[in-house]
C-alpha cells in the first residue's frame, strides 16, 4: 500500500427538474436528503451538484437541499405569460462539469435527457464516466439508449425503496 487513501473522489451533477418530473410521473416521490446519502455511500460521490431553476419564495426548499448536502447550482427562471415557470439547466450541467472535470475521478449524471448525450460521450471517451442515472426507465431520450452507454446507466426505480420519501 502507498499510505493514500483509495476512497474515490467523485461527483455528481444532477439535472433536478429532470430529476423531479421523471420520480414524480412514476407516482412517487424522493427524499432528497436519503438520495444525497446514497449516493455518497454507492457511489463516493464527494460533491452532488444539483442544477436547479431559481424561484423566488422556494428559499426552505433550497435551504433543505444544502443542508442535506448538495451544492446548488441556480439558474434565474423566466415566468411565461400563462403562469408557467421556465429554468432549463443544460448549460450550468454542462459547464459546472468541464469546470470541475480535474476535480473528480468519475462523474455520475442524472438525467434522462437527451441533450446531455455528448457530455455522457465525452466523459466515456475521457474514462471519467462512473454512471448515467435515468429517473424514469419508461420515458427518457432514445439518445441516452446507446449500446455503449449500457453499461453505465441506473434507473431510480431501483433503487425506489432506499431513496422514497416515506409519508407520515
Amino acid at each position: 500500500m502507498d499510505g493514500k487513501n483509495k476512497r474515490e473522489n467523485n461527483f455528481a451533477f444532477i439535472d433536478s427538474q429532470n430529476l423531479n418530473l421523471g420520480i414524480r410521473a412514476q407516482d412517487w416521490e424522493l427524499d432528497f436528503a436519503r438520495f444525497r446519502v446514497y449516493l455518497k455511500d454507492k457511489y463516493n460521490i464527494t460533491k452532488a451538484f444539483l442544477c436547479i431553476g431559481y424561484v423566488k419564495g422556494n428559499e426552505g426548499l433550497y435551504k433543505y437541499l444544502q443542508e442535506s448536502g448538495y451544492v446548488c447550482v441556480f439558474k434565474p427562471t423566466l415566468e411565461l405569460p400563462d403562469g408557467e415557470v421556465k429554468g432549463n439547466v443544460d448549460a450550468e450541467l454542462v459547464l459546472h462539469t468541464m469546470i470541475h472535470i480535474n476535480d473528480f475521478n468519475k462523474a455520475l449524471i442524472v438525467t434522462g435527457d437527451g441533450d446531455f448525450h455528448c457530455l455522457i460521450e465525452y466523459l466515456l471517451q475521457k474514462n471519467k464516466l462512473l454512471a448515467l442515472m435515468v429517473p424514469n426507465h419508461k420515458y427518457y431520450s432514445g439518445l441516452l439508449k446507446r449500446k455503449d452507454f449500457r453499461p453505465y446507466t441506473r434507473f431510480a426505480a431501483d433503487i425506489r425503496n432506499k431513496v422514497k420519501k416515506e409519508r407520515p
